[in-house]
């Protein structure tokens, strides 16, 4: 049975954008599931491209996976250190850590593939907490996509009778939930930052469009975003997910080769503000609240695109609702920690699929 004290979980993600290892400690009592602290702890620029480059290599030797699978474990623990000395806690006082890991591969189904690096015996072992972690699996096991599963987070945390609210993350891949009680969906629009980010990597030498101030000064190349938007994926119903494999720059570079750096990123952010528009207009309420949470939120140019496409809907920052919109994700999966652990569910089979309701993850003990 659930536990009824309060207790204290971290939360770790490693997102698809591959820039940083994020930790929140949350806290979870009779009065609900809050948040309480926070640290980003960048990857250096080589770990990146190097992250990047193994999530869409088509091979991978073996020695390198189990060195990747060590990076990501060693930056949770670094991660966590730094969160408990920042909060004056010790890990004695930690119940559990909920890892997410990194995303190597996501081709939930009908190929049943999905993979998550960050060895959770190594977290475990050198944190002294226990750890959770291998959330997906056991959804794409059931049938499901495996993804999203903040969904049922956001459900907790953001849903209130009589308000119409939708939650859009924004990472390296975009993700809706469109909060309607037992009839909640959530699935992946598209892209989100990875191609912006990847081409300001490969041909600017920056890692991102800071505040989206290139892509503004661009002018949109309307005919590529109409093809792009022609792409399977978008016409696809929920439940539906993907991972960078299936939309990736070197497809886009013969395109976007004459084209400005500014009108190579207006014309990229453009393809995400119109297919997360679509997306909304499609399968979301006709009207309402759209909470803005992930890196994305930081591209001015992104937002004020999403917000002008979408004139019915009020685009507002996940802040405003009582999180930060950088906590998100990984508060989510110290939540996922805790259904584990108290033998609850952590996935809406609504939303992956799945043929019905599963405890998600696998317990690392310390």
């Amino acid at each position: 049975m659930p536990a009824t004290t309060a207790r204290l979980f971290i939360g770790l993600m490693s997102g698809t954008s591959a820039d940083s290892m994020d930790a929140v400690l949350t806290r979870s009592d009779v009065s609900g599931f809050t948040t309480c602290g926070f640290v980003s702890l960048p990857y250096a620029r080589d770990k990146q491209y190097w992250l990047r480059h193994c999530a869409v290599a088509e091979q991978l030797p073996v020695n390198e996976m189990m060195r990747l699978d060590r990076f990501i474990a060693a930056a949770s623990v670094t991660a966590v250190q730094q969160l408990l000395e920042n909060c004056h806690i010790l890990a004695a006082d930690i119940t559990a850590i909920g890892s997410h890991g990194h995303t190597l591969r996501h081709q939930s189904q009908p190929d049943g593939i999905t993979w998550q690096v960050g060895d959770p015996s190594w977290i475990a072992e050198h944190s002294g907490i226990c750890c959770v972690a291998d959330f997906r699996r056991r959804d794409v096991a059931a049938g499901g996509q495996g993804a999203p599963l903040v969904p049922a987070f956001h459900q907790l945390v953001f849903e209130q009778p009589g308000h119409r609210r939708m939650v859009l993350n924004i990472g390296g891949i975009a993700n809706l939930t469109v909060l309607a009680g037992n009839n909640t969906l959530g699935f992946d629009t598209g892209p989100g930052n990875a191609l912006m980010d990847d081409y300001c990597q490969r041909y600017l030498n920056q890692p991102c469009d800071q505040n989206g101030d290139i892509a503004a000064t661009g002018q949109i190349n309307q005919t590529l975003v109409a093809e792009w938007l022609s792409h399977p994926f978008f016409a696809l119903s929920p439940p539906k997910s993907t991972g960078r494999e299936l939309f990736l720059l070197q497809h886009l570079e013969h395109q976007l080769h004459t084209l400005t750096a500014a009108d190579a990123l207006a014309t990229l952010t453009e393809w995400t503000a119109r297919s997360i528009a679509i997306a909304v207009q499609r399968f979301g309420h006709m009207q309402g609240e759209l909470l803005v949470c992930g890196g994305g939120i930081h591209n001015r140019c992104l937002i004020d695109r999403i917000t002008t496409l979408l004139p019915d809907h009020h685009v507002i920052s996940t802040a405003d609702a009582g999180i930060h919109p950088d906590w998100i994700e990984a508060a989510a999966f110290a939540w996922l920690a805790k259904q584990t652990l108290d033998l609850l569910p952590g996935n809406l089979p609504l939303v992956t699929g799945a043929s019905g309701p599963r405890i998600l993850g696998a317990i690392y003990p310390a």
